[in-house]
């Protein structure tokens, strides 16, 4: 018995060993992007300054300083949003070294590029008392956004559509399962 626990226990470690092997690159990547984005805007140019046309009538380059979240929701409440982003990020963080399901890539990637988000939101929140934004949509009204709100949208997003379509696939293959009379 205990060598099968042995044997479990190091294969959930393998497991986990590769989820962090995907986990930890796009964590830095996304992070570096994101932090030399800001530090190019931030260093460039000065807060409210429009900084380029629209770019294929999609987006332009307007650099502001938003103590809130998106929409400016919660205005003022830099240290207690750059808390909560690290607290969501340690707790991915954690159900990903924890979890004995097996993420799929789509639930991996995005889990990474929400931690990758949130780490870099808070490293402005905590180190310059305000997000670096930079990024105006011109075709609609919306906020004003950064490359961490990208990783942090498209990854709960990522992460939502590959859970949904795990699920789906899932209960085919048990309802296929049960049509055969449960064996294989």
């Amino acid at each position: 018995m205990i060598a099968d626990k042995d044997f479990e226990n190091g294969r959930t470690a393998r497991a986990v060993a590769r989820r962090f092997a995907v986990f930890i690159p796009i964590v830095v990547v996304w992070l570096v992007l994101d932090q030399a984005s800001k530090l190019f805007f931030n260093g460039s140019y000065h807060a409210g300054q429009v900084i380029s046309d629209p770019i294929l009538g999609i987006f332009r380059f307007h650099l502001v300083y938003n103590t809130g979240g998106a929409w400016s929701i919660f205005s003022g409440a830099t240290w207690a949003l750059g808390a909560f982003s690290l607290v969501v990020c340690i707790a991915l963080t954690a159900y990903l070294a924890l979890t004995p399901q097996h993420p799929n890539t789509g639930e991996l990637i995005g889990i990474s590029l929400v931690v990758a988000g949130g780490i870099g939101n808070a490293i402005d929140r905590f180190t310059l008392g305000f997000v670096v934004d930079f990024i105006e949509p011109t075709f609609i009204d919306f906020p004003i956004f950064n490359i961490a709100d990208i990783g942090v949208t498209c990854g709960i997003i990522l992460f939502i559509v590959s859970l949904l379509i795990h699920e789906r696939t899932e209960a085919k293959r048990a309802a296929r399962g049960s049509e055969n009379g449960g064996g294989e």
